[in-house]
């Protein structure tokens, strides 16, 4: 059964994660995702550790469903063909720094000439104009901007600190893909294409604001109205590992309390409203981590199941793969890459009751479907051996 993108073919120019995760997203949901790579290494996460048979793990899983070819954007033949792919596809999306694509000559005026009706998507790190727009942008840079590094810095010292993960490149792509359907949606409404810009930045902040900023965001001329505070990693250590628990309402606090043995805290003056628990947040964590220190992992999740309060085990990346919940959602699957070998990735998240998004193609190898996607925009097998001979496509 189709995906509920089935029908619509994305050119996709981008490199690295945040747009190839994007297009990602809606090829698992059904779209034809052409994905244009340079000569050479082609797309720099293909050589991102791991490597496997020409395929990074990174690079395997945020390019499945999707066909490669390979040209040179240098070369005028190269842009000739580009535009043949456009033609006949629905949307472009590229993640070149601003003004790049206008140098190519591949810009969103340029291509609206040859499919007036094109979705352009344009991801970049900061912008298109201001002091930042020129520089090159990868995840760790978007994290000091965005004052998420501030917002994880350690609370004794004041050191900012960086996520192990590239949250800002995922944030992105999901924020992209979101407003890539909302695009195509608006065409099938209207009739008209319009030009999508993202920045990375924006992209950031606007996920992180609502309680990031919760001290600004309520503007107050002698200063914050609330006062900021910083949060613990609401790791707590048991007996035999760790746990995260957490209690926000007061039936989860009063839950808590019970749990952990300990009532008297229920009439403690500090936590008896949410709002003075969050004020009070050191004291009552330093207080619920100093009895956790006393049973196993186990008894307290028991404890604390049968009052309803929140709380998980902490797993590793080993336990992830053998944890019941995650079992239970069928969610890791195991496939044969034809160039890999065997490989797990998670399904697409969403799940479609009448239109399934599912995982249709193993990520290409380097210019895999030249020859199949040039075909389809009408280019003839003796153009093939011509462009393969001047080295504009491979």
């Amino acid at each position: 059964m189709p995906g509920p993108l089935s029908g619509y073919r994305i050119i996709d120019v981008t490199q690295m994660v945040s747009g190839p995760a994007a297009t990602m997203l809606l090829g698992d949901q059904g779209a034809d995702v052409i994905k244009v790579e340079p000569h050479g290494m082609g797309d720099l996460t293909r050589a991102l550790g791991g490597k496997k048979q020409g395929l990074a793990p990174i690079f395997a899983t945020t390019n499945r469903n999707k066909r490669s070819v390979v040209i040179d954007l240098k070369d005028k033949r190269g842009i000739e063909l580009l535009e043949q792919l456009v033609a006949n596809a629905d949307m472009f999306v590229q993640n070149f720094r601003p003004g790049a694509v206008e140098r190519m000559g591949i810009g969103e005026k340029a291509l609206r000439l040859i499919k007036p009706d094109l979705v352009y998507v344009s991801i970049s790190g900061f912008g298109e104009s201001g002091p930042y727009a020129h520089k090159r942008v990868y995840d760790p840079v978007i994290q000091a901007l965005s004052g998420l590094a501030s917002i994880q810095a350690d609370p004794e010292t004041g050191r900012p600190k960086m996520l192990r993960l590239i949250v800002p490149d995922k944030v992105t792509a999901l924020t992209a893909a979101q407003a890539m359907t909302a695009a195509l949606l608006a065409r099938e409404r209207t009739g008209e294409g319009q030009h999508v810009r993202l920045a990375m930045l924006d992209a950031m902040i606007s996920f992180l604001w609502p309680e990031g900023m919760a001290a600004y965001t309520f503007v107050d001329p002698d200063g914050p109205a609330i006062r900021q505070f910083s949060a613990s990693d609401l790791v707590f250590e048991t007996v035999d590992g760790y746990i995260t628990v957490g209690a926000v309402s007061d039936a989860e606090w009063t839950g808590m309390a019970r749990a952990l043995g300990h009532s008297e805290w229920l009439d403690d003056p500090r936590f008896q409203t949410p709002g003075g628990r969050l004020r009070n947040f050191g004291a009552r964590v330093d207080l619920v981590a100093g009895i956790i220190r006393t049973k196993t992992s186990a008894e307290w999740l028991e404890l604390l199941d049968a009052e309803q309060v929140p709380c998980a085990p902490i797993l590793t990346r080993e336990d992830l793969l053998e944890d019941e919940q995650v079992a239970a959602n069928e969610l890791i699957v195991e496939s044969e890459h034809p160039h890999a070998g065997p490989m797990r990735q998670t399904r697409p998240a969403a799940r479609f009751e009448s239109t399934p998004a599912e995982i249709r193609l193993p990520a290409p190898l380097h210019g895999e479907h030249t020859d199949e996607i040039l075909a389809e925009a009408g280019v003839s097998p003796e153009r093939l051996a011509e462009l393969r001979a001047a080295a504009v496509i491979a």
